[in-house]
């Protein structure tokens, strides 16, 4: 009998009835479904593609916030290594476009259980760490293509792409992307509302980014504010990605990442036991 979903019925879904031969049986790594994972980030992807007012807003948003912005602080803060403003606080541009977007593509969650979509996986026969990784994946692959757009404006700051280097930023964005969604999914498993979930979206959103580096140095912002800055997991990915970018390293680049993988195990782990708790 095929449990059959509001989406079309999908393989990692179905058994095969009494009799007959199992055609798209689930393919498992351990306690993962392969297939559950594909269709749940196929699924988001998809509705992503053919709602593509997040990508406008999101390029409506670095406009305003490097050129605009950008242009109006440049003269008043002093930047280390002899680097522009607008080249520094590039890389803050493509943390904003994650973090935005990662955030925002676990409302999928409200939007899945208002319309029925959810309760129906919560009873099909797949693990809730699938789930979770279905839904952080499609999370952080559309945050990172959001990212990678912005790749556009960088020889208007005067940042000089490098293939290598580019494609590193890529990986990290995507690490951070998908933390970042297995955040927003942790709050939206428990939400009920999407008011509710843009409070508490906002309420985290902004204090992550203004405290991260993106838009100023932080060697010279006062002791509380650096502890607090340090605990940011924000703060590493655009440590390294601002290193990859315009070369300015305040250490090693393999540190910054350990500290977002780490940061990328913790969120999926809140979000699969958020999860695990919903009936």
């Amino acid at each position: 009998m095929a449990t059959s979903l509001s989406s079309g019925p999908s393989p990692a879904l179905q058994t095969a009835a009494p009799g007959e031969p199992v055609r798209g049986a689930p393919v498992r790594l351990g306690p993962i479904d392969l297939g559950a994972i594909a269709m749940l980030c196929q699924r988001d992807l998809t509705r992503f593609w053919r709602e593509r007012a997040q990508l406008y807003g999101s390029l409506a948003r670095t406009v305003v916030w490097l050129f605009l912005l950008g242009t109006g602080l440049r003269g008043a803060v002093t930047m280390p290594g002899g680097v522009s403003y607008l080249s520094f606080i590039f890389p803050g541009m493509l943390a904003m476009a994650i973090i935005f977007t990662s955030l925002q593509s676990a409302i999928s969650v409200i939007f899945d259980r208002e319309f029925g979509f959810l309760k129906e996986i919560m009873v099909a026969p797949i693990p809730r760490t699938s789930v979770v990784l279905g839904k952080a994946l499609a999370g952080g692959l559309i945050a990172t293509v959001q990212g990678c757009i912005i790749f556009i404006f960088a020889p208007f700051v005067g940042v000089s792409l490098k293939p290598l280097n580019v494609l590193a930023t890529i990986g990290v964005m995507l690490v951070l992307g998908i933390g970042l969604t297995g955040l927003g999914l942790t709050i939206a498993a428990r939400m009920t509302s999407f008011e509710g979930f843009g409070t508490v979206n906002n309420f985290i959103v902004l204090p992550l980014y203004f405290l991260s580096g993106a838009q100023f140095p932080v060697q010279n912002v006062p002791d509380w504010m650096r502890v607090v800055i340090r605990v940011n997991p924000l703060y590493y990915g655009v440590e390294v990605m601002r290193g990859l970018l315009i070369g300015l390293w305040n250490r090693s680049g393999w540190i910054d990442f350990a500290v977002l993988a780490v940061f990328t195990v913790v969120t999926l782990s809140a979000a699969t036991w958020s999860f695990t708790r919903q009936e």
